[in-house]
């Protein structure tokens, strides 16, 4: 039995990209996943029900659970902040110069 040939390419750094959204949305996309695995890591290391924990945010615990299976679509970057503020987590930005892109 033969098996296909296998092509591992090197990734961005944004899996978003990688999947193909345009640049705009990718970084958009990834900043909001990584606020949202932030949030996600708060709740699962803290000792609170959810419904706590989303009281401590300032949204409901319907909501919070919209964020727990990751509806990334649900939540701006605004809201993923506020959130994390009211947890009592302070959210840092970097930005850098984005690398050169490849001609098509």
């Amino acid at each position: 039995m033969s098996t296909p040939d296998t092509t591992i390419e090197r990734g961005s750094g944004n899996v978003f990209a990688d999947l193909g959204f345009d640049p705009e949305e990718a970084q958009h996309l990834a900043l909001r996943s990584e606020l949202m695995h932030a949030i996600r890591k708060y709740v699962a290391d803290s000792d609170q029900t959810q419904q706590r924990a989303a009281r401590l945010m300032g949204v409901t615990q319907p909501r919070l659970n919209m964020l727990l299976k990751g509806k990334i679509n649900e939540f701006s970057l605004d809201a993923l902040v506020s959130m994390l503020a009211k947890a009592g987590m302070r959210v840092e930005m970097k930005v850098k110069k984005a690398p050169a892109r490849k001609a098509a």
